[in-house]
C-alpha cells in the first residue's frame, strides 16, 4: 500500500557542525576567541571555558587528531558565512550561450552585420554558437560553410577563442566561440557597437517574445 503523501517527506537538513555537548571526543585542541592556540585539553574543560565566556565550543577540524575546536559565537559565525555565500553568488558571473545563423551564400553586407552581433556577444562575455544552415544542393558543398566559419574565427581572432572547431551536424555545421582572455580580464562589459548602445548586464536579459528571432538574423538565446 503506498505511503500517504503527507507522511512521505524528507526530514529537514540538519546542521552537521558539532558544537558544545555534541562534541563527544575525550580531548580537543583548543583555539580561543581571539584566535590564539591554547593547546590540547579535555573536552569538558574546553566547554567550560566557552560557557564562562558565554560563547560556543565549535569543532572546526574534525579530521585532526585530536579534533580542533574554537571558542566563538556560533550564531554570529553562521550568519557571517551565509552573507559571504550570498555575496559570492551575487558576483558570480553567469555564462550565456548565444546562437547566430549564417547561410553558405551569405552576402558581404549580411556577413558584416552578423559578425558585428558576434562581436557584441563576445564583448558581453557570452559564448557564441555559430551555425551554417545548408539547404538542398548546398549539402554537396560543405567546404563553403567551413570557409565561412574559419573566416569568422580569423576575423575575430583578437576577441574570441575557438572552443569547438567546425563540425557537421546533419544539415547544419556549427562552431563554438568563447570570449578571449582580454575580454575575460576586463572588469566592465564593453559597449555593444559604435552606435553607443550598451549590452545589458547578465542580470537584465533582453526581453523578446518566446521563439522570436532578432531582425538581423540572431536566434533566441540558448543556455
Amino acid at each position: 500500500m503506498p505511503v500517504p503523501r503527507r507522511f512521505d517527506r524528507q526530514p529537514p537538513e540538519r546542521d552537521s557542525t558539532r558544537i558544545n555537548e555534541r562534541i563527544r571526543v575525550p580531548e580537543v585542541r583548543l583555539i580561543d576567541e581571539t584566535g590564539q592556540q591554547v593547546g590540547i585539553m579535555k573536552t569538558q574543560d574546553a566547554l567550560r571555558q566557552a560557557q564562562e565566556r558565554e560563547l560556543d565550543l565549535v569543532e572546526v577540524a574534525g579530521e585532526a587528531k585530536p579534533p580542533v575546536c574554537r571558542i566563538l559565537d556560533y550564531s554570529k559565525y553562521k550568519y557571517e558565512q551565509t552573507q559571504k555565500q550570498k555575496a559570492a553568488r551575487k558576483h558570480q558571473q553567469q555564462i550565456n550561450v548565444r546562437e547566430i545563423k549564417f547561410r553558405p551564400k551569405i552576402a558581404q553586407h549580411d556577413y558584416d552585420t552578423k559578425k558585428g552581433h558576434v562581436e557584441r556577444f563576445l564583448k558581453g562575455r557570452d559564448k557564441v554558437k555559430v551555425t551554417i544552415m545548408f539547404r538542398g544542393r548546398e549539402m554537396a558543398h560543405p567546404e563553403r560553410g567551413e570557409m565561412i566559419l574559419n573566416r569568422l574565427a580569423e576575423d575575430l581572432g583578437e576577441l574570441a577563442i575557438v572552443e569547438q572547431r567546425p563540425q557537421q551536424d546533419g544539415r547544419n555545421m556549427t562552431m563554438m566561440l568563447g570570449p578571449g582572455r582580454e575580454i575575460a580580464e576586463d572588469d566592465e562589459p564593453a559597449a555593444s557597437s559604435e552606435s553607443g548602445v550598451t549590452e545589458p548586464r547578465r542580470s537584465q536579459p533582453q526581453s523578446r517574445p518566446p521563439g522570436s528571432a532578432d531582425p538581423a538574423g540572431v536566434a533566441p538565446e540558448q543556455i
